[in-house]
């Protein structure tokens, strides 16, 4: 008996749920080759807000987890990859025109990132924290803390690894995300969502928005709850436009050309520094 295939509808990633873009816009992409592929949403301004408030109602709890738990949070997105290691590479066949062994190359180093970052979370303090001189019967300690709310933009090749790269080193110190997916290459972010939405992530942690990034630079550079931002997908002219619009409230705006690096995961931490009275 003959059937219709089920096709797969990409939604955004909110605060846990899948919701559709609240304009109900949609756009159009193809394959390697041209041919239609999927129409996945096309964010909103409204629909950056709600990621926003879902990510700062998300952040005490994820900020005040322990480290060793975020590790081991972090951990298990890498074994649910693994487990859909199928879905992640025929998306890159299609979307990027690898060839399977290439595209699975990329899903395995995608994997591995995330088992990196995990292995840095209770190493934090031991990196950038220290004990500070001072002259007097006092304790002085620094100690690294969580920016906030980060956004990030993920453009280009390869596209699943870039999206990792990005999400990583912002939650893995505490912070939450709120990512705009690549416009051309947008299915395997919703589809790593649904791997985060089955991974022990709490909901609101990370929020994948897909659409048009020229929309969503300056809603994003302008929000005053937004903390943060990683611009290593942005062109130079983007680039400007977001520090202009993101000077309101004194952003922290980066771009990074290091995949594996602590120094990603740093740049969106605060340094916290506690005195302390000898002997109590």
């Amino acid at each position: 008996m003959a059937r219709i295939d089920v096709m797969k509808t990409y939604k955004l990633y909110i605060g846990g749920k899948f919701p559709r873009s609240e304009s109900g816009r949609v756009y159009e992409i193809t394959d390697a080759k041209g041919k239609f592929l999927a129409n996945p949403c096309l964010a909103s301004r409204k629909d950056m807000r709600d990621s926003v408030v879902a990510a700062r109602a998300a952040l005490p709890g994820w900020s005040s987890a322990t480290a060793y738990n975020r590790g081991q949070v972090l951990y298990r997105i890498a074994e649910v990859m693994q487990g859909r290691s199928a879905q992640f590479v025929d998306e890159l066949v299609a979307q990027e025109g690898l060839t399977p062994k290439a595209a699975l190359a990329q899903v395995e180093e995608a994997i591995d990132l995330w088992v990196w970052y995990a292995g840095w979370s209770d190493k934090l303090s031991a990196l950038s924290g220290t004990e500070n001189p001072v002259s007097g019967p006092f304790f002085n300690f620094t100690t690294p803390e969580p920016l906030g709310v980060v956004g990030a933009f993920v453009d280009g090749k390869p596209s699943l690894l870039h999206l990792v790269t990005a999400i990583a080193p912002i939650i893995v110190s505490g912070n939450t995300a709120v990512i705009v997916a690549s416009e051309k290459f947008p299915l395997s972010a919703i589809t790593l969502a649904e791997v985060l939405a089955t991974s022990d992530l709490p909901g609101g942690v990370v929020n994948v928005l897909t659409g048009k990034s020229s929309e969503l630079i300056s809603w994003m550079g302008e929000h005053m709850e937004i903390d943060g931002i990683d611009a290593t997908g942005l062109s130079s002219k983007a680039l400007t436009e977001i520090k202009i619009a993101g000077a309101e409230n004194l952003k922290r705006i980066h771009s990074f050309s290091e995949v594996a690096s602590p120094a990603r995961i740093l740049a969106f931490m605060e340094a916290k520094t506690i005195w302390q009275n000898v002997g109590i």
